[in-house]
């Protein structure tokens, strides 16, 4: 399906790795032209040569910090006026005890999981309403609906992101703006894999073991993590020209852990 937005500018901040990544190759398939951006230049270069030899799509990268002023403003100076924008960011450290969170902690997360999306939203929005399309996607975490000590300070300043998105999308709605939020739960990322290869090194077990054990205590009804490129498609859809009257909404990907008749 041609999601028509072939030639359209975007900027998708942290696509170097994960499903940034997916969500970047998801838009470069449907011939979207992209900026995308990321700490590491080394992994952002990989990532970008990836996607450009697997889809011709023309990719520029961006080495900023986008949870900083400086990194904004070099992303903004590459594209001034982009048609979608994407944000995730890496995610903080899990926290199984919440004493442990320290105000550095905080502001971090702050300044990555809610500051810097609504800076990016404030600096582009105006434009796409006076050109009368665009298309906004926050990549949060499945945490800001259903709450869990171990993703505090995952869950907290993405759920103050998902309430200004949604009440900044009703402002331009009327002018073929749409900001909509995505939650995941638990996708295959090269990220969620170091995190329980490292369980596996600790307990002299395997990767697979591992994921198996938070499989059974997360009770996944799927039965699996999810497919990061799956998820990108659905950012891609949330972007294209058929999405033009859905705003303002938050869709979980959780492999059907969560679940709300409303």
């Amino acid at each position: 399906m041609d999601l028509g937005i072939r030639g359209r500018k975007a900027i998708v901040n942290g696509g170097s790795a994960g499903l940034g990544k997916a969500s970047a190759l998801a838009l470069a398939r449907e011939g979207v032209e992209l900026f995308i951006s990321a700490r590491g230049e080394a992994r952002l270069l990989a990532a970008c040569d990836e996607i450009v030899r697997e889809t011709g799509a023309s990719v520029t990268p961006i080495v900023a910090d986008h949870g900083t002023d400086a990194g904004r403003e070099r992303v903004l100076a590459a594209c001034p006026a982009p048609d979608i924008l994407v944000g995730t960011c890496s995610p903080p450290p899990m926290t199984p005890d919440r004493r442990t969170i320290t105000q550095g902690h905080w502001r971090e997360s702050l300044e990555t999981g809610l500051l810097s999306p609504v800076q990016f939203i404030e600096a582009t929005i105006d434009g796409m309403a006076e050109r009368g399309w665009g298309r906004i996607v926050n990549i949060t975490s499945g945490a800001v609906k259903y709450p869990h000590e171990l993703r505090i300070l995952s869950g907290a300043p993405r759920a103050a992101l998902v309430n200004y998105s949604v009440a900044v999308s009703k402002a331009v709605a009327s002018r073929n703006v749409t900001i909509n939020n995505l939650l995941p739960v638990m996708h295959h990322t090269d990220g969620i894999h170091a995190v329980y290869q490292a369980k596996a090194d600790e307990n002299g077990t395997s990767l697979e073991e591992e994921i198996d054990k938070a499989l059974q205590w997360m009770r996944i009804p799927a039965g699996r993590f999810g497919n990061a490129d799956d998820f990108g498609a659905f950012v891609a859809l949330f972007c294209s020209q058929f999405a033009n009257y859905v705003t303002g909404q938050s869709l979980v990907i959780d492999g059907g852990v969560g679940t709300s008749l409303l």
